[in-house]
């Protein structure tokens, strides 16, 4: 088992007409996944990969049955490409886009409220549960089918710590990218509880970074309902304040989004701090 994608997932592609969107859809053919489907603008009736191209997501669905999406659209069209998704009733939409606007994303997580569809980013490298299915662009030998969960906000992060694991024999039941934006649909707790609920995922991994408080949240989340182990690992410790480093949302201002109160706020949580990659394994074989 796995949380959001497995091998029943059936997956549309919002953007083949874009450089990533036709990287993306090559690399997970090739890594197994179920691709059905795929949506550009002016290319319907076309086929890419031999996966036949669309016009609209409903004419995909219509025609293939998808039950998830991933939308590696241009930033300003993701608001809308989400929005469309939701309509036709996609239930999983990731977004591997980054740098959409902050009013297109607080818009988008309004709209969305209280509806059944999940959303995971924007600028998320994707969910993948190694050996059944890969939406995004994760390189598929990093990875190996096992019982421990990887959460991040960094792609980069992710393929490291996944490779690391999976050369100590730790392998994953899913690993998933929250997305580096200011505004993520599915923070960190929301993502926690997906994994205290799987049975097929015995510890996590949490990865974190400056800026935000999605790791404040995720203690608070981990200290009053999560029974699993978490270990973490929080970058960013020597950033300068004031200076966005690399990811929209990695950014400290002032006392807000420093590493150091992220670690103090996870430790009292109960979680095991790793001051460095190379202490993760030994982390997790703890137990």
């Amino acid at each position: 088992m796995s949380i959001l994608v497995n091998g029943h997932t059936r997956l549309m592609v919002h953007g083949v007409d874009t450089t990533e969107g036709i990287v993306y859809v090559d690399r997970m053919l090739e890594a197994g996944t179920t691709v059905v489907a795929a949506v550009a603008v002016g290319q319907g009736g076309t086929w890419h990969a031999g996966v036949p191209v669309f016009e609209t997501v409903r004419e995909a669905i219509h025609a293939t049955d998808a039950n998830a999406a991933l939308v590696c659209v241009r930033p300003p069209q993701v608001a809308e490409a989400i929005l469309e998704t939701a309509d036709a009733g996609i239930e999983l939409i990731v977004c591997a886009t980054s740098h959409v606007p902050v009013r297109d994303m607080i818009e988008v997580n309004a709209y969305l409220s209280g509806q059944d569809t999940r959303l995971v980013g924007p600028g998320s490298p994707g969910v993948f549960s190694p050996g059944s299915c890969l939406v995004g662009a994760f390189p598929p030998h990093v990875l190996s089918a096992g019982t421990i969960g990887v959460l991040s906000r960094s792609g980069s992060m992710a393929y490291e710590v996944t490779w690391l694991l999976t050369q100590a024999g730790l392998g994953q039941s899913t690993v998933m990218g929250i997305g580096d934006g200011l505004i993520v649909a599915t923070g960190f707790a929301d993502a926690l509880a997906l994994f205290e609920d799987d049975p097929a995922t015995e510890q996590v991994v949490l990865l974190g970074e400056i800026g935000g408080p999605e790791e404040e949240i995720a203690a608070a989340y981990i200290r009053d309902h999560m029974t699993k182990p978490v270990v973490a690992l929080v970058v960013g410790h020597t950033a300068p304040p004031g200076r966005r480093m690399g990811h929209q949302g990695a950014i400290v201002q002032g006392y807000s989004g420093q590493a150091r109160m992220k670690v103090e706020a996870l430790s009292k949580a109960g979680v095991r701090i790793a001051e460095t990659l190379d202490d993760i394994p030994a982390l997790l074989r703890k137990g």
